[in-house]
């Protein structure tokens, strides 16, 4: 009998496996950036090709300019040189925006996370102009981050096929729940597509993008990046079932209704989160860990 090769790997610029990391803090909610350089050699260890730092997971609407610059260096020095690092410059001022990439640029950031400028809810030409100047102002490589939910505001895929033309613009965090719209994007080939959300890791994967960011891989990240792995094997019924095994702790740290910064801290212990956040409470706190308990049990 024939075996099948396994299928193509997709472009993926900054690895398959990203991990949307958090920011740990100390007890008093300062900026722990030891524990953030173990936090991500650990990452690294375990099978994260990428991190995505200051994200939404990174708490980057409550870090200042300063920290997100320390943050990244202190990865820098933690993981080595050969490890993507993305970081998260997006705001709704695309001045700000634009300073934050400068800043990343030289902390020595691989890329640059741009995010839909969020709140005004700017049309289509004006979101196209966003993202075209802050890829003008640096030599870096940006993944736009698509999540109407938080935003407001989505990118359309016609938007993102006329941004794909600009050199500097070669991913796409794909939180927009359009899985239509995202495989007519993958098809023209021109940008990579990451998952934003856990469920539809294996979907996306399915249909050609390049792999994921994710928040749940702050502690799972051998169990996630085992998905891709058996889909690539050409196994892709192990592929399911792995996934399927994910899905009770990812459910619960992503939508359960509390943000997956909150519950990724939970079971970290990885220092407090800055408000308006709150801590997990006891009772969602032990659910967290049974099913992170549960998920490592099936897949020793």
């Amino acid at each position: 009998m024939t075996v099948p090769e396994a299928p193509a790997t997709p472009a993926a610029p900054f690895g398959r496996a990203l991990c949307a990391m958090i920011t740990p803090f100390t007890a008093d909610g300062e900026l722990d950036l030891d524990a953030a350089g173990t936090h991500a050699a650990g990452l690294v260890a375990d099978g994260c090709d990428g991190l995505v730092l200051s994200g939404t997971t990174g708490e980057s609407p409550t870090t200042t300019d300063t920290e997100k610059t320390a943050l990244l260096r202190a990865v820098r020095e933690a993981v080595g040189a050969g490890v993507p690092l993305v970081a998260g410059v997006g705001s709704a001022d695309t001045r700000h925006t634009v300073e934050l990439a400068r800043q990343a640029e030289q902390a020595g950031a691989d890329g640059l996370l741009v995010v839909t400028p969020y709140y005004s809810r700017p049309p289509q030409p004006a979101v196209e102009a966003h993202f075209r100047r802050v890829a003008d102002a640096t030599g870096v490589p940006l993944m736009l981050y698509d999540i109407p939910g938080r935003t407001g505001t989505r990118i359309e895929p016609e938007t993102l096929l006329r941004l794909a033309d600009h050199p500097r613009i070669v991913a796409v965090k794909d939180c927009a729940y359009d899985l239509l719209g995202s495989t007519k994007v993958i098809g023209a080939g021109s940008l990579s597509y990451y998952s934003g959300c856990e469920e539809l890791n294996l979907p996306l994967y399915a249909v050609g993008a390049a792999g994921y960011v994710s928040t749940v891989a702050n502690v799972a990240p051998r169990q996630l990046r085992a998905v891709l792995d058996a889909f690539d094997a050409g196994d892709t019924a192990e592929a399911a079932r792995l996934n399927r095994l994910t899905v009770p702790l990812a459910e619960l740290m992503m939508s359960s209704g509390l943000p997956g910064t909150v519950t990724a801290k939970a079971l970290l212990g990885a220092g407090p989160v800055r408000e308006p956040l709150q801590p997990a409470g006891r009772e969602a706190a032990d659910g967290l860990r049974k099913a992170y308990e549960e998920l490592l049990a099936a897949t020793r």
